[in-house]
């Protein structure tokens, strides 16, 4: 059996059996797969999911191993070592309460003064999509991997609010539209679990001298989970719908290049293709950036354009030109892995249902285990590919 263990940057190390996990769990070094080919022994202390298990409860005083649907490439999930479990977000392995731990979603600022942002690297799913005066914003959603540093924390928007709700996720935001607060949140007051700094209290957030206002707000893993059981909300995925995940394909079977670009106002997106590390570095405005939070690099397994409608509400908040996504219905896509395009259709019947992706016949398209970027952009916007 060949089992795949994640670093926090998600580039593939790989063992020969559970025994040998087992036996890397025990020395606490592990053998890493470092982007270029070649491999390094480091310490799997703080930076594996082997390491994690140690660190997390029991099997027994997690939630039973349910597994995410997944498939290999011969057509089954590959055995996992007991008290171990595929992540419902993103398909990685971790230790059970690792695997179904409850999502954090958290607001990010792309405003170019909180570049680099804090955590990225750690995110299961990455959303990007339009904001107001030009700018874009994100959504960094955590499941099986916790970061130190997470931030800069900005306001809420309606179509994150319906995206959060597709894991039933604890949202995290400072403020937000009108229509998000008074809205979106209402209406999906079943289905996230609100974390609001402005009107919530302050629990998980505090401010950092480094950056200035309003650049400079920022939380953690460890201080969300401790604050979300405080208000008693659930530390585990309420078993809401999950999406389908495969293994790498052989290295030999992977395409020697391909780069992305999308272009937003006020930066240029692009992912470029690493065929070792079978996953894709990203890149802001050309250049590859660092996360503050590890020093690692950040690298995107699966990554989805999705074309949405974007409109502008003039009336709700006046002197904004408010953003509206229209990220329900259905609509094109492309989805990015393993160094090829995949021509889809992107489907959310409803605010609270899971977007899934569909191939020309009409099959839901499995997504390669890792990191997953989701780029929200205008119908018609140009991609490059190359």
């Amino acid at each position: 059996m060949v089992l795949r263990i994640w670093t926090d940057h998600r580039i593939p190390a790989i063992a020969v059996s559970a025994i040998v996990v087992v036996a890397i769990v025990a020395t606490g070094v592990l053998i890493v797969a470092r982007p270029g080919g070649h491999a390094a022994a480091t310490q799997s202390a703080g930076t594996s999911v082997a390491a994690s298990i140690s660190q997390s409860a029991s099997p027994s005083a997690s939630p039973s191993a349910t597994f995410s649907p997944a498939i290999s490439i011969g057509g089954s999930p590959t055995a996992l070592p007991s008290g171990w479990a595929y992540s419902d977000l993103d398909g990685v392995p971790a230790a059970v309460a690792q695997a179904h731990a409850l999502p954090l979603a958290m607001m990010i600022s792309d405003n170019a003064a909180a570049r680099p942002q804090s955590g990225i690297s750690s995110a299961s799913i990455v959303y990007q999509a339009y904001a107001e005066g030009g700018e874009d914003r994100y959504m960094l959603v955590f499941q099986e991997n916790n970061a130190t540093d997470i931030g800069p924390i900005r306001s809420s928007r309606p179509d994150y609010v319906y995206w959060a709700a597709e894991y039933k996720a604890l949202y995290a935001h400072d403020g937000g539209s009108p229509k998000a607060l008074h809205v979106a949140i209402p209406a999906m007051a079943n289905n996230i679990y609100d974390e609001d700094a402005s009107y919530g209290g302050s629990c998980p957030y505090h401010r950092i001298t480094a950056r200035s206002s309003p650049q400079n707000e920022y939380t953690n893993s460890a201080v969300m989970i401790s604050c979300a059981a405080s208000r008693g909300y659930p530390a585990a995925y309420q078993k809401v719908p999950t999406r389908i995940f495969k293994d790498d394909i052989p290295t030999a079977q992977r395409p020697s290049s391909q780069e992305i670009t999308i272009g937003f106002h006020t930066v240029s997106v692009g992912f470029r293709y690493d065929p070792p590390a079978d996953a894709y570095q990203w890149l802001t405005d050309g250049k590859p950036e660092a996360d503050p939070a590890n020093n690692n690099g950040v690298y995107a397994h699966t990554v989805v354009v999705m074309y949405q409608e974007v409109t502008l509400d003039p009336e709700t908040d006046p002197g904004y030109q408010r953003v509206i996504i229209h990220n329900q219905g259905s609509g094109k896509a492309t989805i990015f892995m393993e160094g090829t395009a995949i021509t889809a259709t992107w489907k959310k019947p409803s605010a609270a249902a899971l977007t899934r992706f569909y191939d020309s016949s009409g099959n839901e398209i499995p997504f390669v285990r890792g990191e997953i970027f989701m780029e929200s952009i205008p119908t018609g916007t140009e991609v490059l590919v190359k």
